[in-house]
């Protein structure tokens, strides 16, 4: 298989090197899944307004989505990722690391992901009851497409780090 390497600023377009400085200034860093986005010379700046776009979940549902998705998909990135943004977004080790195993002692919480689980792992033929269960706890039509759009947004990026391999450089998220 190819050996990807992260392309640096040097590398990259202008238009990305202008965004791995506001990256730069913003988190410290350049990710390595986002500077791998950059092969692409519209990739980097097109996902980095999909993530950014307004959602009807908040922070802490949308970091749940990010981990279960990431644990179904295998992908190592963005489990280690989203553990720290976890973590930055109130929950607990614990807590994130039972959302990876696909609950949560939040019942809407739960709700949602086993709902994401269930998407994931049958590529959008979920469990009726999945479905059922996550509306009873008060979610909306609008929250459902909110959670899909979410959902493939992590896809894009577990497929990304899944075929890519690059190197890890978050802490790393502790195997379940």
């Amino acid at each position: 298989m190819k050996d990807f390497k992260v392309p640096t600023r040097e590398e990259v377009t202008p238009e990305n090197q202008a965004i791995f400085d506001t990256l730069q200034k913003a988190l410290g860093f350049v990710p390595n899944l986002y500077a791998t986005i950059a092969y692409s010379a519209n990739g980097l700046g097109k996902y980095l307004a999909y993530q950014g776009a307004k959602t009807s979940l908040s922070n802490k549902e949308k970091e749940a989505v990010n981990l279960i998705v990431s644990q179904v998909n295998g992908c190592v990135y963005c489990q280690s990722a989203h553990t720290l943004i976890g973590k930055m977004n109130g929950f607990t080790e614990d807590e994130l690391l039972d959302i990876r195993r696909g609950k949560a002692a939040n019942p809407r919480l739960n709700a949602l992901v086993k709902l994401a689980e269930s998407i994931t792992a049958s590529r959008g033929n979920a469990k009726p009851s999945a479905v059922e269960e996550f509306f009873a706890q008060g979610f909306t039509n609008e929250n459902l497409v909110d959670l899909i759009l979410q959902i493939s947004d992590k896809v894009a990026m577990n497929y990304l780090h899944n075929l890519t391999q690059i190197p890890v450089d978050f802490p790393l998220a502790p195997a379940i």
